[in-house]
């Protein structure tokens, strides 16, 4: 069982930004950037080269609606996507906004940032996928998926 699973599975906490029957994305608690969001599969795999074509499509797609939100939320220049996956043996995308592609860079994790601001960012990141259109996608609760 991976810390992912756990997480979806109520096990740990997770600040929940989407959730569909396949997908979930969190807030990254070591953000590289206010807004920083893993988009998960619900499904453990370990490579992403393993994801199904039709899952990893809408890894994809769900990636890019994060971005769209994270760019109204946090207006930088755009939001990048990286597929890093070495840390955590289940495939995650980390979804950045960012101005400078030196945040893709593991170095720059930011460590410790207080639950507070995590979740002011997670909710300010949700409030926009809400008036994206994407409310039906937004758990109701922040801490959890039910």
């Amino acid at each position: 069982m991976t810390v992912y699973t756990k997480i979806i599975d109520g096990e740990i906490p997770g600040r929940f930004i989407w959730a569909d029957e396949s997908t979930v994305a969190i807030a990254d608690i070591e953000p590289h950037a206010p807004g920083h969001t893993l988009v998960i599969p619900r499904e453990p795999y370990e490579k992403f080269t393993d994801v199904p074509d039709d899952l990893a499509a809408h890894l994809f797609v769900v990636a890019k609606r994060i971005g769209q939100a994270q760019i109204e939320a946090f207006e930088p220049d755009r939001a990048m996507l990286v597929i890093a996956g070495l840390g955590v043996p289940h495939v995650h995308l980390h979804v950045i906004p960012s101005e400078d592609e030196k945040l893709i860079s593991f170095d720059y994790a930011q460590k410790d940032v207080p639950g507070e601001e995590l979740d002011v960012n997670a909710e300010k990141l949700r409030q926009a996928l809400i008036a994206g259109g994407w409310g039906e996608f937004v758990p109701k609760d922040l801490h959890s998926l039910s």
